[in-house]
């Protein structure tokens, strides 16, 4: 089972719609507990009421019809075999929100078991130090999950943010992209990119106002900038890549 986090941002339809056409049973995360085995053996309930993803999800559930079980045990390990955290939004009011939930910490100790994790757009950002969309303020400095050292920059340009298709690079050491065409086209808007300190964090790049890093990968951990979610069959062909490789079911 996929967990797939919901701190009111959007896109959530769209990534279980997505999950859904590729066979790939998920449900939203009912609380941070689930992600450090304090929760049920098996996602309780319906999850996704009040989320602001459009689509067709609205239940909460993508390719599990029949499998919420009746077993209430308590379990030490975890509800999900992996975890995507996807969503858009500013970097202080999305972090503000995994503070005041309890996600902050449970996403840290999920990252640092080495569990199958997959962030996407701000699901990347966020796992970074700083942010130039988020200064200081009154002294006081915004810190991400401050998983990957290093910070989020703006674009430096006349048009931003980018919106709209990107060529997008893989590493030849990414598990992720290993098999995707050299010239991989994938659906990007944001305003801000990511800059690891160390370079070895880069699994993908991609072209706007300069080269820079469109994708992360890191033995369990992978984010990307873009939305698979809405790349057409590519987008779709990554996220069973993800599923595949991480094991992922």
């Amino acid at each position: 089972m996929i967990g797939v986090i919901n701190y009111g941002a959007g896109n959530l339809g769209s990534v279980m719609n997505a999950l859904a056409r590729l066979g790939l049973p998920a449900r939203f995360v009912q609380g941070p507990e689930e992600l450090v085995g304090r929760g049920s053996g098996r996602p309780r309930g319906v999850a996704g009421e009040g989320a602001t993803g459009e689509g067709s999800a609205s239940e909460g559930t993508a390719g599990a019809a029949g499998s919420s079980g009746s077993s209430g045990a308590r379990s030490s390990g975890p509800a999900y075999s992996g975890i995507i955290f996807p969503g858009d939004g500013h970097f202080a009011t999305a972090m503000e929100a995994l503070d005041r939930s309890g996600y902050s910490e449970a996403i840290r100790e999920w990252i640092s078991a080495d569990r199958p994790f997959l962030g996407i757009c701000i699901g990347l950002q966020l796992l970074f130090e700083t942010s130039e969309e988020a200064p200081p303020v009154q002294g006081r400095e915004i810190r991400g999950l401050s998983v990957i050292p290093g910070t989020v920059r703006k674009f430096q340009g006349p048009k931003v943010p980018q919106i709209g298709w990107n060529e997008t690079r893989g590493k030849g050491r990414s598990k992720l992209f290993s098999s995707l065409p050299d010239r991989s086209f994938f659906y990007y808007i944001h305003s801000y990119y990511v800059v690891p300190d160390a370079p070895d964090w880069v699994a993908a790049e991609a072209d706007y106002y300069g080269t820079y890093c469109s994708a992360v990968e890191r033995g369990a951990l992978t984010a990307v900038q873009f939305h698979p979610e809405k790349s057409g069959a590519l987008g779709l062909e990554l996220l069973r890549r993800w599923a595949e490789v991480y094991h992922v079911s």
